[in-house]
């Protein structure tokens, strides 16, 4: 795969996780043992409240808010469940309903700390830190004195809803202690580049929930980009598969992100661009999301509409990432704008990825038909290479030049340019190339 059409990959529902405070954790070792006491539950509240963890352990959030609304229809003082129901709104995206819902139990317990974090995480997500940190701030005055657990689960919160700040410090020493917070590390590190770190930390985890599935997807998508490795990026397709294609995910912005990767990594841009498409009104300022669709729409041949996207995004990281400018290059040269991509590789210091752009635009520029900007790109890289096989693309953009002007589709001014750039080489053809040009241009009175 050339350099320019490696995928930068989105990171599907790689956000930073909040610790939402659930109330038990229940390990699944004995699926056989689980199925003999599910057969033996009996329509009573305790059997059922159990089967809406087991629900809420499998991510199965629908089925444990039936149960849940089941049981307070009949018993309204059973204000505790509607936090449970909260829960699951929240898992389930709906922020907003996670909000109504907790409501009705803070009007009566307005200082339970799972209750208020639970508030301050539906705000992150709905607004933003923070208006997070502004609900915090009750139960950080009432926790850090009293709640031992609450710390951590604050301290934990804090570095999510701060983007971030203070995460090496925070972090590791409650990876074994908040499931989350080994998840956020992970994040961190894929936010500072650390790919290898991440994936030490991830490595050995064994996913349960899709947010596992997903970040040990992107770590090995990022791992496998940056080490070349075949290995990893299928086990990153599979884990990416495996989500968007579960009946719990399928629907979800993150389920659909994750299938578009998956179709990415397997170049099927066509079935990409069907799930970008579903989503794309949730993202339009994302730098992340616009740079995997404007890939996406290149890679399809839609070139105008890749083009328009690309320009959307202002992250300076990936402006200057050599897949973007490769990228937008050929945009711009399939859309007839060759100019602005040899102005895209005039700005770049010179390097192996500047030589790579420069041999991008001169191939195609040539197989446009932009003979111009094919000439003065070969004519770069015979200089930097006096490789036989520039100098033949330099001569054949400068006969297509020349064939241009005497159709009257390039000024009669450019052939002096032409004449210059086949004058700076060194190969025995090009005196009877030039001696045909001069004396057209002595016959048609055009100075050379």
């Amino acid at each position: 795969m050339s350099r320019e059409d490696h995928a930068q990959y989105s990171k599907p529902g790689s956000g930073e996780i909040c610790a939402d405070a659930a109330a038990g954790k229940i390990q699944f070792n004995d699926e056989k043992k689980l199925m003999v006491f599910h057969q033996n539950m009996q329509d009573i509240i305790e059997d059922q409240l159990s089967l809406a963890s087991i629900h809420y352990m499998r991510s199965h959030y629908q089925e444990a808010i039936d149960i849940y609304k089941r049981i307070l229809l009949e018993n309204r003082d059973f204000l505790a469940l509607n936090v449970y129901v909260a829960l699951c709104y929240y898992k389930l995206d709906y922020y907003d309903v996670s909000q109504e819902v907790l409501a009705v139990y803070l009007q009566q317990v307005p200082d339970s700390t799972i209750a208020l974090n639970l508030k301050a995480c539906n705000h992150f997500r709905l607004y933003n830190g923070k208006a997070a940190e502004a609900e915090l701030k009750s139960l950080m005055d009432n926790a850090l004195s009293s709640f031992e657990f609450a710390k951590e689960l604050i301290k934990h919160n804090l570095v999510v809803f701060r983007a971030g700040e203070g995460a090496l410090q925070v972090l590791p020493p409650l990876v074994d202690v908040i499931p989350e917070a080994r998840l956020n590390l992970v994040i961190y590190y894929l936010r500072q580049d650390d790919v290898q770190e991440a994936f030490n930390l991830i490595k050995d985890l064994e996913p349960t929930t899709p947010q596992e599935y997903i970040l040990k997807g992107v770590v090995n998508a990022a791992l496998g980009q940056e080490l070349g490795s075949r290995d990893h990026l299928k086990i990153a397709q599979q884990f990416f598969q495996l989500v968007g294609g579960s009946a719990s995910e399928c629907d979800t912005i993150p389920g659909r992100q994750c299938m578009a990767s998956c179709f990415f990594l397997l170049r099927q841009f066509d079935d990409v661009l069907i799930y970008l498409n579903s989503i794309k009104s949730y993202f339009y300022n994302d730098d992340t999301f616009n740079f995997n669709y404007a890939q996406a729409k290149a890679a399809a041949g839609n070139y105008k509409e890749a083009e328009e996207v690309f320009l959307l995004i202002q992250s300076e990281k990936i402006k200057n990432d050599y897949v973007y400018l490769s990228w937008l290059s050929r945009c711009y040269i399939m859309n007839k704008k060759a100019r602005l991509a040899w102005e895209l590789y005039l700005k770049m210091e010179t390097s192996g990825e500047s030589f790579s752009l420069l041999q991008l635009i001169a191939n195609d520029c040539y197989k446009m038909g932009q003979f111009y900007y094919a000439a003065k790109a070969f004519d770069v890289l015979e200089r930097l290479d006096p490789s036989p096989e520039y100098w033949e693309g330099k001569r054949g953009a400068c006969v297509g030049i020349f064939q241009m002007i005497l159709a009257g589709r390039e000024p009669k001014d450019t052939l002096r340019e032409v004449l210059h750039l086949l004058r700076s080489t060194g190969s025995t053809q090009v005196e009877y190339i030039i001696r045909i040009m001069k004396k057209w241009g002595k016959d048609n009175r055009v100075p050379v």
